[in-house]
């Protein structure tokens, strides 16, 4: 076969076979396919797209470049979760230890950031000493030990989505449906959990604008899930505005660590203690959503969530003391309060601006070689549907310089619009899809 061949096929909107896809695939996973012969074939499938049968031939054909760990066959139910990704989207590290503390068993394995929407690993790597890179024999004991684990991508497991996942983060090929769906997918089936959870988002361009192009996503992996086996729901959810307050690494961990003490901001806090009952649910571990949530509060009122995270980022190396006493974690030497310009109600907050002003400061990733600085980001003082007063506290910005906080002040502003009357923020879930 040609790759050349391959590429000009894909680009001039003819189907790809399924063994033209298993070579491309295992070609780059080898080396014998290049970066940028790769970044065209993945601009290709960005521009004419891929069908239903497309899209399963190169999820499963990413499988097989890798072992398969199987966490099913050690403790079943097993659970995993997964976002396509957002602005301050710190969902999977309060979710995770809280439905383990319920007792289900999570086998997470988590990506970095997508240009502008954060990554679990980034945001992890904030604790001091965290191991994020685990063998297989590393990442089965803990799971064993704990029933739980908070992992990245390892090199063994789907490897080739490993290299086009950091390739699509640099090349502009990080929204297309097919794409989306293959490299999530992959690493899922991979795991070999019994039962998944696709928090699907749209707005603000964060993978899909809309609710219209959220559902095709969210079906096209609940379809390929329950071709593998795994029970799959997806939630479609809003990203319209950045989640939560903050956006920045190692201030995400601290809001995270607040939705496990039941301190969190309101909106982030009920996405997760929604999304942790509902896999209660899903797993028969709960028989309903109502006898759910009442066993997550619990979970969190009595210490066991938070408890369950400080045991396992022990059990992966990190400083437990940076959980228990968050202050000592990353913090950035400057510190500006950015104020509201006008009087009136915030009608929107832009999430990509807002993600992309983080990136500015350092917490994110322009370049594929781009070291993250994990003190930097910002922390928003009101939401949409708050009213401000002029002058009033609106963005607090971490930043290494008082000229890097500066300079960022007028973009930040950009994201906002503003409304005399009352606003209603969107709802956070649109719509649950299910097999």
């Amino acid at each position: 076969m040609n790759v050349v061949q391959i590429i000009e096929k894909k680009r001039d909107g003819h189907l790809l076979e399924t063994e033209e896809i298993a070579w491309l695939v295992q070609q780059y996973t080898q080396g014998e396919v290049t970066d940028y012969q790769m970044a065209a074939w993945l601009m290709a499938v960005c521009w004419r797209g891929m069908d239903a049968r497309e899209t399963r031939d190169l999820t499963l054909a990413m499988v097989r470049t890798g072992d398969q760990l199987h966490l099913r066959e050690i403790v079943s139910p097993v659970i995993d979760k997964h976002s396509t990704g957002g602005v301050g989207d710190k969902i999977t590290i309060a979710v995770a230890p809280l439905v383990a503390a319920c007792g289900v068993a999570v086998g997470k394995m988590t990506g970095r950031g997508l240009g502008y929407t954060g990554g679990t690993i980034d945001k992890l790597e904030s604790i001091e000493g965290l191991r994020m890179t685990l063998t297989r024999e590393e990442f089965l004991r803990i799971f064993s030990q704990h029933h739980l684990v908070l992992a990245g991508q390892s090199g063994d497991l789907a490897p080739a989505d490993g290299k086009m996942y950091a390739l699509r983060d640099v090349t502009g090929t990080v929204e297309s449906v097919a794409l989306i769906a293959s490299s999530i997918m992959s690493k899922k089936i991979a795991i070999g959990a019994s039962h998944l959870l696709l928090d699907v988002k749209y707005g603000s361009r964060v993978s899909v604008q809309t609710v219209e192009q959220a559902y095709p996503l969210a079906r096209m992996m609940v379809d390929i899930g329950k071709l593998a086996g795994i029970h799959t729901v997806a939630a479609i959810t809003s990203m319209v505005q950045p989640l939560g307050n903050a956006v920045g690494n190692a201030l995400e961990v601290k809001e995270a660590l607040a939705i496990l003490k039941g301190e969190g901001p309101q909106d982030v806090t009920a996405l997760c203690y929604h999304e942790a009952a509902e896999l209660l649910v899903m797993t028969g571990h709960m028989p309903d959503m109502e006898r759910a949530e009442a066993l997550v509060m619990q979970a969190i009122h009595t210490g066991k969530a938070f408890e369950k995270l400080v045991e396992v980022i022990g059990a992966q190396g990190g400083n437990t003391r940076q959980l228990e006493q968050p202050e000592l974690l990353p913090v950035a030497p400057v510190r500006i309060m950015l104020k509201a310009p006008q009087a009136g109600y915030i009608a929107g907050i832009h999430a990509e601006m807002i993600g992309i002003a983080s990136m500015r400061l350092g917490a994110g990733r322009f370049k594929k070689d781009d070291v993250i600085d994990h003190r930097t980001g910002l922390v928003l003082q009101a939401k949409v549907g708050e009213y401000r007063h002029v002058n009033e506290p609106l963005v607090e910005i971490h930043a290494r310089t008082e000229a890097e906080a500066e300079a960022i002040c007028a973009e930040i502003l950009t994201a906002y619009s503003w409304s005399a009357s009352p606003v209603s923020p969107v709802p956070l879930i649109h719509e649950m899809v299910r097999p």
